[in-house]
């Protein structure tokens, strides 16, 4: 990942030059000159990257030249910190009045001269390797992004329907036992999504009163194993022993039906299963399905040889109709360039039937530019990847290099980011992005916002099918996700390759934060540049004070997400010396305790980009130095029940782009922030608004939104609400008209708000309706003859008074794709089923006549 240092390092630099006019004017020349040649390297150090592999020579000086880009980049870091701190004085001045800091710019002067050197020195070396000139041009396709949203549906599946159907006929013809299935088959062949298809099936659903699907990783304990099966039934017990967990499970599952999938078990020791299978209530033809890779698991899990199914390669046509439905997603899965038919055919016989490398090289080339030549080079690359890897499993690992080797360096940062998270973790799009943002793996171009930026990354590596969705928003949008195993191998070895990080948590500059983290692995990281938070679902860290103080030594680190963790002490106290952190950039410490107030030194690091304290249920204020922090970005202090406002001078942030939780001062608030500060807030892009009182709302402050003219994501929640004149304020609270998202939540109307309406809201896309009282919308909302919504989303959610007709609706959104309804009784003439209870989903696709 030589190549995306250097991007990344080029990318800081020149915002640095551009931006910097103190202390960097001492060494703007030396800058400049590494800027130059690295400009002249960047052409060819993807193919280095990739000829590494098979030359140690190249290898050994790739790993020098990665070092001292590090080292570079931190001393181009000390630079602006010592920029920051002095900067009301010229360079001149600051050599005559600070004579302390003279040894500074000596050795940071001699240090850079040095890099310089040794990189020109490299620059020769490098080149009888690959046989290619220096003057390489960076690839283009690092510039410019084909795609920079999903393109591609992950729900799709092709060629699985027999599979699904063999597995579901064994299902219903279960007799009174416990029926035992087994899924098996190599790597990247289908198991799980032939699993999560028999699961999430309709009848399935309905044959069932209890589902429970659990990913058996290959380091687990029979407890987290009991532990998820419970999370699966709605209990998140914590502190009782495995006999008390067992009894649990019995006791919700007595006497009901339930299916339990097992999946990915690799471990041919089944005592734990033998245990928890003996405790399980019998009878009423309940299932456990077992995918696997060894037959010997499932058979000693139980399964009889006749109900072990073994999923067969895809055909020729369903791989290639896979293949066309992701590499040609953007033209309905129809191949329009007849001059990539015979070659995309071509490679995708060299995937031999594996759903896994079939979607991965579709990914791959449907970010690709539609040109003969560059297809013809990817299918010469893939062919000489396998004329070394013959048997299936080596070549899906060649299939997974390859796309790797063909990411935009930009992306190869990002990627190598889930190499931290344990096996089967579910991974939240947020932190990721944000950590992305705060370690500078985000470039911008073309004057797109920084968290857009991070976004199009995250879409980036999902339309190369990189990343398997997890969990989706009512219109698509993808907020949970995780990878495939055999993806994760590979992430893990390029990242011990390149020192991002090992699993032994040495020498490396980024860690996961688990459970059994200690002090040592930080003091064997002093140029740790992350520390996040890896727990599983409805785990928590418990971190221990001694932990928590040795994060202050790591004085290079950017990015410290302590989220989902509890403390020893109080974290105001354990955090005290954070100000000693001055590069930092992202903060979590969402769902943590005990946090009362932040720390007083936080006020030192006035360049943090983004704070998030969301689920903080004890946190009573935040500080007013908060409102210092110029190139915030980004403040999350959603869910935090206790906060009651946030501090006046707020609209002081004009760099903001989120703000979750904001919660106007009230008249009797002087010290909080109004909402009319929202005014100056002119780079907002998502805001979640909460408003439960009238004096929330000055006359003069029902404009504060309007002009906010980048604003596309708005959530208004109106929950715990007072008083009937609450109503009459937010019916004149206009959105912008370019909204593109609504959320409205716990609306204490009977009434829609005035301003819901397609001519005061002509482009927004999604809709979402939740709680509340809204029983009739208001008649504005239905237009007219010549005005109608371009909603394409619809999501109405425990609405118990609501009773608007479908046709209607139909007639007043004729883009309309998606409708989502539950828990909303008066809406029978919606073609949703369950309607008035769990609910379901309402697709246009699927009613096409």
């Amino acid at each position: 990942m030589v190549d995306a240092v250097v991007s990344v390092f080029l990318d800081n630099l020149l915002k640095a030059l551009s931006e910097e006019s103190r202390i960097l004017v001492e060494f703007r020349d030396q800058f400049e000159k590494l800027q130059s040649e690295l400009l002249l390297m960047q052409g060819f150090l993807k193919d280095a990257d990739r000829l590494k592999r098979k030359q140690q020579v190249l290898r050994t000086i790739m790993v020098h030249l990665r070092e001292l880009i590090f080292e570079a980049e931190d001393i181009l870091a000390d630079c602006q910190l010592q920029s920051r701190d002095n900067d009301p004085f010229s360079a001149g001045w600051f050599m005559c009045i600070y004579p302390k800091k003279l040894p500074f710019q000596y050795q940071t002067g001699k240090r850079l001269k040095e890099i310089n050197e040794k990189i020109i020195k490299i620059k020769k070396d490098i080149g009888p390797y690959l046989g290619v000139s220096i003057l390489n041009q960076p690839d283009q396709n690092d510039l410019f992004p084909r795609w920079s949203s999903p393109v591609y549906d992950h729900t799709q599946v092709v060629g699985l329907e027999g599979d699904k159907r063999k597995i579901k006929d064994w299902v219903f013809n279960a007799d009174d036992g416990i029926l035992g299935i087994g899924v098996v088959g190599m790597g990247g062949l289908g198991k799980t999504t032939i699993a999560h298809e028999v699961f999430n099936d309709r009848e399935v659903e309905a044959r069932f009163e209890r589902r429970m699907w659990v990913s058996v990783s290959q380091t687990f304990t029979e407890e987290q194993i009991m532990r998820s099966m419970l999370r699966n039934l709605g209990d998140a017990s914590s502190g009782d022993d495995q006999g008390e967990l067992l009894r649990k499970i019995n006791q919700y599952l007595v006497g009901k039906r339930y299916l339990i999938v097992m999946d990915d078990v690799w471990s041919e020791n089944v005592a734990w299963w033998q245990k928890i299978f003996e405790g399980l209530p019998k009878g009423n033809g309940s299932t456990v399905i077992i995918t696997s890779r060894n037959e010997k698991v499932v058979r000693k899990m139980g399964v009889k040889e006749d109900k072990i199914h073994w999923p067969k390669c895809l055909s020729r046509s369903d791989s290639w109709l896979l293949f066309r439905k992701i590499a040609f997603a953007a033209s309905g899965g129809e191949c329009t360039f007849p001059e990539l038919e015979n070659i995309g055919k071509e490679i995708v016989v060299k995937c031999k039937g594996l759903p896994l490398a079939i979607k991965v090289v579709g990914g791959m080339m449907l970010c690709k530019p539609p040109r003969y030549h560059e297809w013809k080079r990817i299918s010469d690359h893939f062919r000489n990847e396998l004329a070394e890897n013959d048997d299936s499993e080596s070549g899906l690992r060649a299939t997974l290099q390859l796309s790797y080797d063909e990411l935009p360096s930009y992306l190869k940062s990002c990627f190598l980011c889930f190499s931290i998270f344990p096996e089967d973790c579910v991974i939240g799009k947020d932190q990721l992005v944000r950590w992305w943002i705060g370690e500078g793996f985000v470039p911008l171009r073309g004057g797109r916002s920084t968290t857009e930026a991070g976004e199009d990354c995250f879409s980036g590596l999902t339309n190369r099918c990189l990343i398997e969705v997890v969990d989706k928003t009512y219109n698509g949008t993808i907020y949970n996700c995780t990878i495939h195993d055999m993806v994760r191998d590979l992430v893990l070895k390029v990242a011990e390759d390149d020192a991002f990080y090992n699993e032994n948590g040495s020498s490396c500059r980024h860690l996961g934060i688990q459970n059994d983290l200690g002090p040592t692995h930080l003091i064997a990281n002093q140029k740790l540049r992350a520390l996040l938070s890896t727990n599983k679902t409805a785990e928590v860290n418990k971190i221990a004070s001694s932990m928590a103080k040795k994060v202050h030594e790591s004085r290079y680190l950017r990015v410290l997400d302590l989220s989902r963790s509890i403390f020893e002490a109080s974290l105001s106290g354990t955090l005290n010396q954070i100000g000693s952190l001055q590069h930092l950039t992202y903060l979590s410490l969402s769902n943590t305790h005990p946090l009362i107030q932040l720390p007083h030194s936080l006020e030192k690091i006035s360049h943090l980009q983004i704070l998030d304290v969301s689920y903080c249920q004890n946190l009573k204020m935040l500080p007013s130095y908060i409102v210092t922090f110029k190139k915030l970005k980004v403040l999350d202090v959603s869910h935090c029940g206790s906060l009651e406002c946030l501090p006046k001078g707020l609209g002081r942030l004009s760099n903001l782009e989120v703000l979750l939780g904001f919660r106007p001062a009230r008249s009797s608030q002087l010290e909080g922030c109004r909402i009319g500060e929202l005014r100056n807030l002119t780079k907002l892009r998502t805001l979640g608004l909460q408003i439960t009182r009238a004096d929330e709302i000055g006359d003069n402050e029902v404009n504060a939104l309007i002009n906010l003219q980048e604003l596309q994501y708005l959530s208004m929640s109106c929950f715990d609400s007072h008083g009937n004149d609450l109503i009459t304020k937010v019916d004149k609270l206009f959105p912008p008209q370019q909204l593109h998202e609504l959320c409205l939540k716990f609306y204490p109307g009977k009434m829609s708000p005035m301003w819901l309406n397609p001519i005061s809201l002509p482009f927004l896309k999604f809709l979402s309706i939740s709680s509340g009282d809204i029983a009739e919308m208001n008649q504005r909302f239905w237009g007219d003859v010549n005005t109608v919504w371009k909603i394409e989303a619809l999501m109405l959610e425990s609405l118990s008074n609501m009773g608007v007709e479908w046709l209607k609706v139909q007639r007043v959104m004729p883009s309309l794709r998606v409708v989502n309804v539950s828990w909303c009784p008066e809406l029978g003439s919606f073609p949703v089923d369950d309607f008035g209870f769990r609910g379901g989903v309402w697709k246009k696709e699927e009613h096409r006549s």
